[in-house]
């Protein structure tokens, strides 16, 4: 097991569809596995640079998003690297542009944690509403069992809730 200090984060807006999407998988997650005390699980929100201070305590970082990247609502996506500031910049939300400052300001500290954003193309992210559309919320297990690839590529162990 990893002794690696590993941050699950979704982030996004709830009040907006499928802005909500991280949120809402990591919601899903907490209430479905348990996992051990070196793993924490963090509803981001809209928080943007204010996240510094907490993503700076990852080694590892998976964060679970809504991401535009012009393909059909429902894509699944897999970005780490060089593709995570590429992508984030072609997002409309300012709450991206804000996440991708913070990881860059954790240079500053000398912690940047080692990062993979798992995430869905939305279908909708402008209607005043709390609920995911039903395309994207069917993407909400896939995603969940990207998030628990990356803890198996971590070599954590989780258990599912009963």
């Amino acid at each position: 097991m990893s002794s690696e200090h590993i941050m699950i984060l979704g982030v996004g807006c709830t009040l907006f569809s499928d802005e909500g999407f991280g949120v809402r998988v990591v919601e899903t997650l907490e209430e479905r596995y348990a996992f051990p005390d070196n793993v924490s699980i963090v509803d981001g929100g809209v928080l943007g640079t204010n996240l510094l201070g907490v993503i700076s305590q990852a080694d590892q970082l998976i964060v679970v998003d809504a991401i535009r990247n012009k393909g059909e609502p429902g894509s699944l996506y897999r970005l780490e690297g060089d593709a995570i500031p590429e992508r984030i910049r072609l997002k409309n939300s300012i709450h991206q542009v804000d996440f991708l400052e913070a990881l860059t300001l954790c240079q500053a500290l000398d912690k940047v944690p080692q990062t993979v954003i798992v995430g869905i193309e939305p279908e909708d992210i402008e209607t005043l509403c709390v609920e995911l559309t039903p395309t994207t919320l069917t993407k909400v297990d896939p995603v969940i069992d990207m998030v628990l690839a990356e803890l198996d590529r971590l070599g954590v162990t989780y258990s599912k809730r009963i």
